[in-house]
């Protein structure tokens, strides 16, 4: 009886991996549209590879999705604080990569503007072919740049720009990284208090129910996984981003379940945050779907539906 357990309880283990492997989202090879990029005077050229040597001290990436209207305000804030850092420090280089994610709007147009006024060896635009989401956004934008450090920010312009500094802070307060490997998150967890003061209590409890999934299932230690401002070194985006399956919000989860799974030091910084009108974010039915992604998460690991990689490719 004890053998016919054992046989049926590994049937049952490895039916379970078959059926999470094969709801596994489908990570779209990048398109040939996807590879290239266009200068101020409209000349195509090539995007360089996350594996190739840093030649910038940072790269800010961008996701956007039907941005039109938010995408300047954050534009112009970022690009007069990096402009004005230059001035004051000639050896700071930087470029900006916005990604358009599928937009029906003219996102790409705008961002546009933008390297037509400060050249694309500063400002690049990045087209996906169809939308993948934000963390496929992030991810796609991530492999092609050039930064030392890399900074994803999101185009609402919602945590001020100049809290850069903090995160920067934060990622030189770690003193041992191992081959070089840290991440740096901007944290909400200090407005905690404030915003649940100002949500309905259903949102307050679909906040704080997520908040359980994710110390349960994926990411200890950090208590707001969901600002979109964080800082990583080249060799940490390479080694998270390789082993990316997430491409909608709960992306960062699964990020930080990657970094803390390989021992990246993550470190936490509070930075100032304003709610920007206009969130693609439904409350009901996008917190649904991240509890969804997170119980995935976690089981499609512990099946060895999906495994950590050192190195995938990329491109």
């Amino acid at each position: 009886k004890f053998c016919n357990f054992i046989i049926n309880s590994h049937t049952i283990f490895r039916k379970i991996k078959m059926i999470l492997t094969a709801l596994i989202p489908h990570i779209t090879t990048r398109h040939e549209k996807e590879k290239h990029f266009l200068t101020a005077d409209g000349k195509e050229e090539s995007f360089p590879s996350l594996m190739d040597p840093p030649s910038l001290e940072l790269s800010v990436v961008v996701p956007s999705y039907n941005e039109e209207l938010r995408l300047p305000v954050m534009m112009d804030e970022a690009m007069e604080y990096l402009e004005k850092r230059q001035k004051k420090n000639p050896s700071f280089t930087y470029e900006v990569i916005v990604v358009d994610d599928g937009s029906k709007d003219k996102t790409t147009e705008v961002a546009m503007k933008y390297t037509k006024k400060y050249g694309a060896q500063k400002v690049r635009v990045l087209t996906l072919v169809k939308n993948r989401g934000k963390g496929g956004a992030v991810r796609m934008g991530t492999l092609s740049s050039r930064g030392r450090l890399i900074l994803m920010a999101d185009a609402d312009g919602a945590t001020k720009f100049a809290d850069i500094e903090k995160v920067e802070e934060g990622l030189e307060s770690i003193s041992e990284k191992p081959d070089n490997m840290a991440i740096s998150c901007g944290s909400r967890a200090h407005l905690e208090k404030e915003s649940v003061a100002q949500r309905s209590l259903f949102r307050t409890f679909l906040m704080f129910g997520f908040h359980f999934l994710v110390w349960f299932f994926c990411v200890r230690g950090i208590k707001d996984t969901q600002c979109g401002f964080k800082l990583f070194t080249r060799e940490a985006a390479l080694k998270t981003f390789s082993s990316l399956h997430v491409e909608r919000w709960a992306f960062d989860v699964e990020l930080l379940f990657i970094a803390q799974c390989f021992d990246i030091p993550v470190v936490e910084v509070a930075v100032n945050w304003t709610e920007i009108e206009g969130s693609k974010l439904v409350p009901f039915w996008s917190w649904l779907q991240m509890g969804r992604d997170l119980v995935f998460i976690r089981l499609r690991y512990l099946t060895g539906a999906w495994r950590l990689e050192a190195e995938r490719k990329t491109q």
